[in-house]
């Protein structure tokens, strides 16, 4: 049966693929480190986990879905002002430029203080635990009370105990050209940078379905693997695992 497009939309922020995002995201944060603006294990954490969030940030702009209910009205009535801006689901936020300059400086605005900062840390915390619910032990993270003070709580330990978070705009970016590389794979695909302004079209050139066995026994396990290797290469992690590993050698 052909979905309307809708519903393939909202299966989209729902689904399979809404997972895949998050660890995409987890996975690119982990391999940035060498060259993130973050040092020590507090502001690497926060890095990884900021940009695995924002990897969702861009599905705000559909209303009604999972990822937009997150916080309830708090989060829903500002996705529909996106959605309003953005002309519509998996165009304006999922344009390749437009969408990471544009939420980039929103966040570059929101860095300048401390609340704001937190509101942002907060937000990408939210995102990647509503993702990666389905891999999460209880339902805390997946309700709105839970949701919330699991990703405050987490926001303001971070904050408090890592330097200035002048980073946030550049997780930002990152995250949301991640997400876009991934709607990239699909077969929606995503809008042509700019000219889609003019006249709606999109780059579709891989067709990839939406919750696929390639996506789901490939593309999820890829990025976990990825994420934890890259982790073990670029934190004090491997100065914990290469003893272990001198031993079992």
């Amino acid at each position: 049966m052909r979905l309307p497009d809708g519903a393939r939309d909202r299966r989209d922020a729902d689904g399979v693929l809404g997972h895949s995002h998050a660890l995409s995201g987890l996975a690119t944060g982990a391999a940035t480190l060498p060259w993130a603006p973050v040092h020590g294990t507090v502001a690497q954490v926060a890095w990884v986990s900021a940009v695995g969030g924002f990897a969702m940030l861009p599905d705000l702009d559909q209303q009604g879905s999972t990822i937009s209910r997150m916080w309830g009205p708090l989060t829903d009535v500002p996705s529909g002002a996106v959605n309003a801006v953005a002309r519509g689901h998996r165009w304006g936020t999922h344009d390749a430029v437009l969408g990471p300059v544009v939420l980039g400086l929103l966040a570059y605005a929101a860095s300048w203080q401390y609340w704001s900062s937190l509101l942002l840390l907060a937000l990408a915390i939210g995102l990647a635990l509503r993702a990666l619910h389905v891999v999460i032990p209880g339902r805390a993270e997946n309700t709105i009370v839970g949701n919330l003070l699991l990703s405050w709580g987490g926001a303001w330990l971070l904050l408090e105990h890592s330097p200035s978070p002048a980073w946030l705009p550049l997780a930002v970016v990152v995250g949301v050209l991640t997400h876009i590389a991934g709607d990239g794979l699909t077969k929606e695909g995503v809008p042509v940078p700019l000219f889609w302004l003019v006249r709606r079209s999109r780059i579709a050139p891989v067709h990839l379905r939406t919750g696929a066995l390639v996506e789901r026994a490939v593309l999820v396990p890829l990025f976990v693997v990825a994420t934890v290797v890259f982790l073990l290469a670029n934190t004090a992690a491997r100065d914990l695992v290469d003893p272990l590993l001198a031993r079992l050698g």
